[in-house]
C-alpha cells in the first residue's frame, strides 16, 4: 500500500511498483490509510507523515497497538531527524527522505519484504523451479521462463507461502488492487498458464483448499 497524499508522487509510486510486479492498493489520507491496514494483508507499506486527516505516525502507532506488524517504510522531509526519530518510535521498519532515487526506495522495500519473511536473498528456490523477487527472473532447471506480470505474481505469491495450501481468493487478494474486480475464477487460467510453462508438477492443487508450492521438503 502507498499512502501518500501528493497525487503525483503517488502516481510516480504506483507506476514503479506495478511495473516491478506488485499490486497496488493507494490511500491518499490517514483514516483510509488505517482502514486499509486493518482490514487487508500487505507485503509493505509506503507511508508518508504528513497525511491530511490523520497524521501518519497516528496511523502506525494505532496498527501497533493493534498487533499489525506489517514492514512500513516511513517517508519524512528532506533533513527532519526529528520525524525520523518519531517514526522509527512508532514502529517504522525503515524511512527514506524526499526527495530520493526511486531505485533506492524499490530496494529498501525488497529488503524489507526479505527480512520480514527471514529470506536470506532475493531469490526462492522449489526444486528446479527458481524465482528471483528482486529481478523478476524465473528458471526451471536453470532455462529462463517468461512469465506475464500478473503469472509472475501469482508465483512469487505461492513462492513466498510454498509448503502451504493458498486458496483462490487469498491469490486474488493479493495480485489485483482494492478497487479492481477481483474474480478468483480467473486463478485458475492463471495456474494452468503456468503449469503449461513450469512443467504440471510444480504446482499442486490441494482439493478443497486451493494450490501449493512445494518447499523442497520430503512429503510422508
Amino acid at each position: 500500500m502507498i499512502a501518500e497524499d501528493e497525487t503525483h508522487l503517488s502516481e510516480q509510486l504506483a507506476a514503479a511498483l506495478t511495473e516491478a510486479g506488485y499490486a497496488v492498493d493507494r490511500a491518499a489520507d490517514g483514516e483510509r490509510a488505517e482502514f486499509f491496514g486493518q482490514t487487508e494483508s500487505y507485503d509493505v507499506v509506503v507511508l508518508d507523515l504528513g497525511l491530511p486527516k490523520l497524521d501518519g505516525l497516528s496511523v502506525l502507532r494505532r496498527w501497533r497497538e493493534a498487533g499489525l506488524m506489517v514492514p512500513v517504510l516511513v517517508l519524512t522531509a528532506r533533513g527532519s531527524w526529528y520525524e525520523k526519530v518519531q517514526g522509527i518510535d512508532a514502529g517504522a521498519d525503515d524511512y527514506l527522505s524526499k526527495p530520493f532515487r526511486m531505485e533506492e526506495l524499490l530496494a529498501r522495500l525488497r529488503g524489507l519484504i526479505r527480512r520480514s519473511r527471514q529470506m536470506p536473498s532475493s531469490e526462492m528456490q522449489s526444486g528446479p523451479l527458481a524465482v528471483d523477487s528482486r529481478t523478476g527472473r524465473v528458471t526451471v532447471n536453470g532455462q529462463p521462463v517468461r512469465l506475464t506480470a500478473l503469472e509472475f505474481r501469482v508465483l512469487s505469491y505461492l513462492m513466498h507461502h510454498r509448503g502451504r495450501a493458498v486458496s483462490q481468493g487469498e491469490l486474488a487478494e493479493h495480485i489485483y488492487p482494492i478497487d479492481a474486480e477481483r474474480d478468483s475464477n480467473t486463478i485458475e487460467v492463471f495456474i494452468a498458464r503456468l503449469r503449461r510453462k513450469l512443467g504440471a508438477g510444480v504446482i499442486d492443487t490441494v482439493r478443497g483448499f486451493g494450490y501449493r508450492v512445494g518447499d523442497g521438503e520430503p512429503r510422508r
